[in-house]
Order: C-alpha cells, then structure tokens, then sequence
C-alpha cells in the first residue's frame, strides 16, 4: 500500500526491526565496520525518519554505517540483495532522498497534512526485505528455485577476511616508535635545525585464508551455494580497505584436489561457476578427504600456503577411504595454519552427532566445528574465520 510520500511500506505483521538487524548482520557479513555506535546511530535516524520506507532506509544507512568508499560499495551490493535489485551496482530503482515530514497549520484549523504524491518508487521494499531475513536461516537443501536465485544475490555481498596479525614490518606511523632513519633524513634536509620526530609502528594485517569446498554426492545440495559464497570470499579479499594485502585460495575436494582460484577469478559469479564446472572433474563422486589432504599439504601446505593462514574445510565428513589416515593428515595441517576451521552442513539437523567415521577422526584437530548450512551459518562462519569465539 501507498504511505505518506507515495512510497511502500511494509505490510501488515512484518516486524520492522527484525529487518533492520538482520540487514545490519548482512552487512557485517559484507565486511563493512558497522559497530555498536554506528548502529546506534542508524537506529536514532530511523526513529525520525521511516523504517519502512525504502528511500529512508537507504539514506540513513549509507549516512550511519558506512565509514569509507569500500564501506559505501559493499552497502549498495548488501542493499540491492536484501531489497530487491541488481547485486552487482546500485538498487534497481534509485532511492530518492528522504523527505522531511511537514504539516501546514491553518489559523483557527487542526493541521492541513501535506497531500501524498506518488513517486517512481513501487517496490515493496520491507516485505521483500523480511522474506530475505526468513531466507537467511533456510537450509540451502529445501531452496525452490525462485529463492536459490534470490540467495545467489545475497550471497555475492558476502566477504571473508582473515583473522588480523601483526605485521613483521614497521611502517610510518602517526604513533609509534621512533624512525631514527627518517627523523635524522629530516634534520640533514633542514640543515640539522630541529625538526618533528618521525614515527613507525607495525599494522595489522589478515591472515590468508583456504577454502577446501567438498563437491562429492553426499554435498550435492550445498556445493552450488557454498563456491558462490567462495566467490564472493575471494573477490571481497580483493577489495582495498583493511582486507588489501590479503589473499584467499579455494580448492575443491572429492575423489581429486582441484585448484579453482584462477577460475573464480571472474567477477561475474555464473561465469565463475561455468569455468569451475569445466575444470572440476569429480563433481558428485565420492569423498577421499584423507589423501585429498595430503595432496594439498604436500604440493602446497609446505610451500607456504597453508603456513599462518586459516584453513577451513566446507565438507560433511563422509569418509571413503581410511579415517587414521584422515586422522593423521589434519594433525599436520593443524601445526602448520594458525586455525582449523570446519563448517559441516549436516550439523544444524536435530540430533545430529559427528559420528561418521572421516568426522570423527577429524574432530581433535579442529579448532571450530561450525555449522554451513544457510546464510546466517555462514555469517557466523565469516565471524570465527575473523577470529569471533565459535
């Protein structure tokens, strides 16, 4: 229905505040630093504005919670796919500018309200925006096929950054130690007149993060939506911001260890997936997770690629082959990267036990058991891969 600006509103029994927080957890999970200030202040500019007018939103959350250019980037991609619109630029219908609320006082009359106009934008913005925040917590096994497109456009605003490490390396610095190197550069350049101490101090930089994503049969309903998601991982690496210098490598694993970082390369996410397919030759086979492993730490692992980093294997944990194998290979892997991280879809289902042999030996090497089952999983599985406590 039309509310006061010609604009949607949301209907009936949708909860206006569920949508905002889940919107805000979206947008966390798209790597913009909307901490509790910023949140706050989207909430205070929510209260003089409208919740449930699209225009409204918008505006008072680029206002609010975003605090750089790749903050305002990752905003339009998270907005578009929680309100409807093209995940890959800005909303479908450009939101106009909020309008102030004014009344027109008429001597000896009440209040004459300010006529409603109708405005290009149509869109049932709040209703959509709660079906994406029910969408959020849907198993991605029991999808139809119009909400595994409307995932899809959730799924490419999302980001995956390592956890932070303190740089060998100092830099110039505001603060921090003395730079004896540049403080006496700037003394010879004055003529040895007094000058400005120079400074440097270490940054904080994310660790690499590998993605092993298993594509044999038994994760046939998840594997589609868990490489979008190594998709939208590795290009958000890419991104400049806190997340540059940083790099993500994806594998897939079943019968064979494929490298697939070069054809998630592509920015557009069907193109993408088009070339992975092409390249992955045991898709839906069986699972040999054990020399998989070793596969990947002896070509790699000891290279250096898996040494500091955060390695987190998206898998069910059916083994086929020898589970002491398993056992033994998730021991070395687990002494050369900083974090074992282990997101199993199977986990959210109730009564669920790691009982399969290829899980059960791998639990002791496991730094965080996660579940990888929906959206919201993986928000929280981008979280414990920043460091959060699972």
């Amino acid at each position: 229905m039309n509310g006061e600006n010609g604009e949607n509103k949301v209907g009936q029994g949708v909860d206006a505040s569920a949508v905002v927080v889940g919107f805000v957890r979206a947008l966390r999970a798209a790597g913009v630093d909307a901490g509790p200030d910023r949140v706050q202040a989207f909430l205070g500019a929510l209260d003089v504005l409208d919740p449930r007018v699209r225009s409204d939103v918008y505006w008072a959350g680029r206002l609010t919670l975003c605090g750089s250019q790749d903050d305002l980037e990752r905003y339009e991609r998270v907005f578009a796919a929680y309100f409807g619109g093209r995940p890959d630029g800005p909303p479908a219908r450009p939101a106009p500018a909020p309008r102030t609320r004014t009344r027109t006082v008429v001597r000896g009359g009440g209040p004459v309200p300010r006529p409603a106009t109708r405005t290009e934008d149509a869109m049932p913005v709040a209703v959509l925006a709660d079906s994406t925040d029910v969408l959020r917590h849907r198993d991605f096994a029991e999808l139809t096929p119009a909400e595994r497109e409307q995932l899809r456009r959730l799924l490419a605003a999302f980001t995956l950054r390592g956890e932070a490490r303190r740089s060998a390396r100092r830099h110039p610095a505001r603060r921090g130690g003395v730079d004896p190197r540049r403080t006496v550069r700037e003394l010879l350049r004055g003529g040895g007149e007094p000058a400005r101490l120079r400074h440097r101090a270490r940054t904080d930089r994310p660790r690499r993060v590998v993605l092993l994503v298993d594509v044999s049969g038994s994760m046939g309903p998840y594997a589609d939506a868990l490489l979008r998601f190594a998709h939208a991982a590795l290009h958000g690496s890419r991104t400049g911001g806190a997340a540059r210098g940083a790099r993500t490598e994806v594998f897939t694993i079943g019968t064979r260890l494929t490298r697939v970082t070069r054809e998630l390369a592509h920015r557009d996410p069907d193109t993408a997936m088009a070339a992975l397919a092409a390249a992955v030759p045991d898709w839906r086979g069986g699972t040999r997770l054990g020399e998989m492993l070793r596969g990947f730490l002896d070509r790699w692992g000891r290279r250096g690629m898996a040494r500091g980093a955060v390695v987190v294997l998206l898998s069910d944990g059916w083994e086929r082959g020898d589970p002491a194998l398993l056992a033994d290979q998730m021991r070395r892997l687990h002494r050369l990267a900083h974090r074992v991280i282990w997101a199993n879809p199977r986990k959210a289902r109730p009564g669920y036990a790691p009982l399969a042999a290829g899980m059960a030996a791998a639990l002791p090497s496991v730094d965080a058991f996660v579940e990888g089952h929906s959206p919201a999983a993986l928000e929280r599985l981008a979280a414990v891969v920043r460091g959060a406590d699972p």
